[in-house]
Parts: structure tokens; C-alpha cells; sequence
């Protein structure tokens, strides 16, 4: 969903209630470009066995990413949601990564 706001920005307003007027409509705005990268990259990786390590990895640091912050900001209950999918979504991150990287 938030890949989806780089080419609906409305929808930064929808799911987070910053207002375009905002400095902060930018950077969420870029954060949906960023998104759309990793939605990329991993289908890319569907049908492109070399390039399932990279997607892992970078996947892997958007998951991880946010859950470090999430933590250290103080679990904050607005984003509860986002991290318990990003903590479900691990272990299959896990599995696709050991499939990626084991020996042929």
C-alpha cells in the first residue's frame, strides 16, 4: 500500500494524515518511491533467480529498519500494525534469504 502513494499521493494523507502542505508530504512521498524499489526489486526476483540475493537484502533491511526504529522510538501504538505484519513477514524473509543463498 505505501508504494501505491508515489502514484496516488492522496493516499499519503488517507494512511497517515499529513496534508500536502506539510514538509514532511516529501519525504513520505519519496519513502513511497523507496517502497515501490523494493516491491520491484522483489518481483524481479520472482522470475529472476540472480537477483533473489539483492532483493533478500534489501528487503531485509526495510523490514529490519523498521522494526529497530519501531523498538527504539518506543513501540508507539499508531504503528502497531505495520510492525506485527514486518514481524510475521521474517520468517518467510528468512526462508526466501537461506533459499537465495544456499549452495547450488
Amino acid at each position: 500500500m505505501p508504494a501505491l502513494a508515489f502514484f496516488r499521493p492522496a493516499t499519503l494523507t488517507a494512511l497517515y494524515g499529513i496534508r500536502p502542505d506539510n514538509p514532511l508530504f516529501l519525504l513520505m512521498h519519496h519513502r513511497a518511491a523507496l517502497f515501490l524499489a523494493v516491491f520491484v526489486a522483489c518481483l524481479w526476483a520472482a522470475w529472476r533467480p540472480e537477483a533473489r540475493q539483492l532483493a533478500g537484502i534489501v528487503t531485509a533491511i526495510s523490514m529490519l529498519g523498521f522494526l529497530w526504529l519501531y523498538w527504539r522510538a518506543g513501540s508507539p501504538t499508531p504503528l502497531r500494525t505495520i510492525a506485527t505484519v514486518d514481524l510475521i513477514g521474517l520468517p518467510f524473509l528468512a526462508y526466501a534469504l537461506w533459499g537465495a543463498f544456499r549452495p547450488s
